[in-house]
């Protein structure tokens, strides 16, 4: 379940608005904390497919070590340049591992269809290369948190 968004209101995204930017985005940063504690931060593409955002993760990566000794993640995706224009959304939870690491191409129905939408999405094709290197993470949100500056009366 999914904790409700309190400060904020006036500025947060409906949920079909939140639902169409995570949709549309290609990038987002992805915070993990590191064995001595030290939080670190690294960028990703990703896909969302209306209710989990999916990562294509390098498995010989700082991340993907965070991750494995402890799935707790937080993740931003937002735009804008100017302060009336700033949008996004944290989404926060566990990551779950998904498919074999790394990933080659096995058969997992699980993944047919974010990898559908990563191929058509990143690299303009209908399926998925494997380069044995990435592997699969997928983030169902226990925590959202959005906000789009846009709504904000001018003043």
């Amino acid at each position: 379940m999914t904790v409700p968004q309190r400060r904020g209101r006036s500025i947060m995204m409906s949920p079909g608005e939140l639902d169409s930017f995570l949709t549309g985005g290609r990038t987002c940063r992805v915070a993990t904390v590191s064995a001595d504690g030290a939080p670190h931060v690294s960028t990703l593409w990703y896909v969302w497919d209306g209710a989990s955002l999916w990562l294509y993760s390098v498995v010989r990566s700082r991340r993907w070590t965070d991750l494995r000794r402890d799935p707790r993640v937080a993740v931003v995706v937002d735009a804008g340049e100017e302060y009336a224009e700033l949008r996004g959304a944290e989404l926060s939870g566990r990551v779950e591992f998904v498919g074999e690491a790394p990933r080659t191409g096995e058969l997992c129905a699980e993944l047919d269809l974010p990898e559908t939408l990563f191929a058509r999405k990143h690299f303009g094709l209908r399926e998925m290369p494997h380069d044995g290197r990435h592997a699969w993470l997928r983030l169902t949100p226990e925590k959202v948190v959005s906000w789009d500056f846009r709504k904000l009366a001018p003043g």
